[in-house]
């Protein structure tokens, strides 16, 4: 196929029209009120990060020379560009959603947001008291001199940059930066005539700056808030290999110096002390995004719910695994059949329940595990801990290069160090991202083999909100290719010949691309020819052309893409046969899904990987069949469940509106309320 007819939507795009629908969320007024505001902050962080991490490396990129520039397939200044103008029209919808619509609705609600100029006496005096106690102590202003160096903003820190003017004498500036490491964002201030009121912590020090700078007798005071998002892209040597940890430690000291890629600053800020600023921090016109009065909305995911509970989703129970009773040995039910636990909708706690028995069993001999992101009161690493404890050889493998989860990993590779477990840091050039356990038990003089495999991570914390599946199983074929991969992760070797499981970085690809050929084979031979994929991201440029192939000779192709999708459907004689939806609900839709038709006999597999260059060609991850006919169906009908939904789906086409799928001559359809009701069903 040609290569200059292969169309893609740029990835930094897609990106953000997918943070459009998250935005979509928030201006949905069917989500409860305290959602939306949450859905505000999710946007929030997701930007902050994209700017953290994407946008430095266009700004590398964009330095580089034309040669370059053609082998990457685009213009990185003209994508920067394309970011600033998307991003700035985002934002204003933000504003938008923000201050035109959910404070007037919080109002509604009697629940008020106020700000410094919306006191009365007796709250003022409440708020200067909370001022004097808890906050001023926590304070720390710098006064800028034209004379000395301009201190170092923290990444994503919020600042106020304060104007203090006195008549006839030189302007003087301060910084203070808002201190939300050690105090809550948000004060509720004493309920009135059932009126609720919060305000932030940025409003109370606006209120008390007089408290703060009354010895220099200014006739004017002006605050405006700003917030500085750095390059968090880390640069390591590649050599260190005992001293790794600390090579690590060193460069994440350095992430938090990294260089200025975007300034956020309040759009009412006058412009001379917006020109003071840019001159100080020595930015381009390309990093100044105009925003709001609050800055790192994330906090907002905290927003507290002073009103009814409908102002949030209700929390339903988490559903049973049918067949699998916590109550008795999670191994002596798992050696009859597999099971497939369904996160969020079923628990997590099954997994947390086949750790701790592994742990405490006279007959387990050998823990294997690989841990990429964890929660911060890990139930997982205590049960690791205890197993070795009780005299069971634990390898467990902690990626330390998970994205801004490094610092926190590092700590629990001490923690396990301590508790005598076996900890191997991973493998320099490859971030190990499977999801896989493997626990040896000796029955009967032989040693058994019991797995769970899983699309999303073990993180209990994540599992309540993430859209997971997580597999457990006796099957041989899976357990010995499991044994194989722990060998070579511990031994920093890449096998390639695995039967069952599909493997990257060596053998995904190649995998992936049979399965896609078989597909295209059966529709040259005028057979039934499918495939439904569901991932987070569909990136990979190879791959996207393999897809195209596919759909040109007839293959019918189903996408479910929450995040980026860089493949174009619809297009005459290239994509016609593929179309994509995306889903953005209550629950982050996380689980790796591929379904092939494969002549009648559908092939299904789970994985950790989505269809990226990085997942597919530099890191260590895991499909795995589903070999379970009774399961296989139950991830059909949850797949063509998704595929139903006309209620939070968005078609992905061309032209990247996110329109929702609408289709009136059938029953509304929401996936992730039908899959909750389809699995509490099918348990009975």
């Amino acid at each position: 196929m040609p290569k200059q007819k292969i169309l893609f939507t740029n990835r930094e795009i897609s990106w953000l029209y997918f943070n459009e629908r998250v935005l979509q969320e928030a201006a949905d007024k069917t989500v409860p009120l305290i959602e939306r505001v949450r859905f505000l902050a999710i946007f929030s962080s997701n930007l902050d990060e994209f700017y953290r991490v994407r946008v430095p490396t266009l700004n590398r990129l964009a330095n580089v020379n034309t040669k370059a520039k053609e082998l990457i397939g685009y213009n990185p200044k003209k994508i920067l560009k394309q970011i600033k103008e998307i991003v700035v029209r985002q934002e204003r919808r933000f504003n938008h959603l923000f201050e035109d619509e959910i404070i007037k609705e919080l109002a509604e609600e009697r629940i008020f947001i106020i700000n410094e100029k919306q006191l009365n006496v007796t709250r003022g005096d409440f708020l200067r008291n909370y001022f004097r106690v808890k906050l001023l102590s926590t304070l720390v202003p710098i006064m800028l001199e034209d004379d000395k160096p301009f201190p170092e903003l923290k990444d994503r820190a919020i600042y106020f940059l304060v104007k203090l003017s006195k008549e006839n004498e030189k302007v003087k500036y301060s910084l203070i930066e808002i201190p939300t490491d050690s105090l809550e964002r948000f004060v509720v201030l004493p309920e009135t005539n059932n009126l609720k009121f919060i305000i932030l912590l940025d409003d109370i020090i606006r209120y008390c700056l007089d408290q703060i700078f009354f010895i220099f007798e200014y006739t004017s005071i002006e605050a405006y808030s700003i917030q500085l998002t750095r390059d968090a892209e880390l640069e390591l040597d590649k050599h260190v290999s005992e001293k790794f940890i600390e090579a690590l430690s060193k460069s994440l000291q350095k992430r938090k110096k990294g260089k200025p890629m975007r300034l956020l600053y309040d759009n009412n800020m006058p412009l001379d002390m917006l020109t003071y600023l840019v001159e100080k921090l020595h930015l381009s016109a390309e990093g100044l995004i105009p925003g709001n009065r609050y800055h790192n909305f994330k906090d907002f995911i905290s927003f507290p719910n002073v009103g009814r509970k409908e102002l949030e989703y209700p929390k339903d129970p988490v559903l049973p695994v049918k067949g699998l009773d916590p109550g008795r040995s999670i191994f002596s039910q798992i050696a009859k059949k597999d099971y497939l636990i369904s996160l969020p909708y079923q628990s997590f706690d099954y997994i947390i329940h086949f750790l701790r028995e592994a742990a405490i069993d006279p007959k387990v001999t050998e823990i294997n595990i690989t841990l990429y992101r964890l929660a911060k009161n890990s139930r997982i690493i205590n049960a690791l801990i205890n197993a070795a404890r009780n005299g069971k050889k634990v390898n467990c493998l902690v990626e330390l290069k998970a994205r801004f989860d490094e610092e926190n990993n590092i700590k629990w590779t001490k923690r396990l160090e301590e508790g005598g477990v076996i900890v191997n840091y991973g493998l320099l050039d490859y971030k190990v991202h499977s999801k896989v356990c493997l626990v040896t038990r000796k029955e009967k003089g032989h040693f058994i083999h019991y797995a769970n495999l899983s699309t999303g991570n073990f993180n209990e914390k994540t599992s309540e909100i993430y859209c997971d599946h997580s597999l457990f199983t006796v099957n041989q074929d899976i357990t010995s290719e499991l044994r194989k991969l722990f060998r070579g992760l511990e031994k920093k070797v890449f096998y390639k010949d695995y039967d069952c499981l599909i493997v990257s970085p060596l053998q995904t690809r190649e995998k992936i691309y049979a399965l896609i050929d078989q597909e295209v084979k059966n529709a040259k031979a005028a057979k039934t020819a499918y495939m439904i994929l569901k991932m987070n991201s569909l990136a990979d440029e190879e791959m996207i052309e393999k897809l195209y192939e596919a759909s040109a000779v007839g293959v019918k192709i189903k996408l479910i893409i929450r995040g980026m999708c860089c493949l174009i459907p619809g297009i005459e004689g290239l994509s016609e046969n593929i179309e994509v939806i995306s889903i953005v609900d209550k629950y982050l839709e996380h689980a790796r899904v591929w379904i092939f038709g494969n002549g009648g006999e559908e092939k299904v597999y789970l994985s950790s990987a989505d269809f990226m260059t990085r997942n597919l060609d530099h890191r260590v991850e895991v499909g795995f069949p589903i070999l379970d006919p009774l399961i296989k169906k139950e991830i059909r009908d949850i797949i063509d469940i998704q595929l139903k939904d006309n209620t939070k789906a968005r078609v992905i086409n061309r032209y990247n509106n996110n329109q929702y799928v609408r289709d009136k001559s059938k029953a509304g359809y929401r996936a992730q309320t039908d899959i909750y009701t389809y699995l509490k069903y099918k348990n009975y």
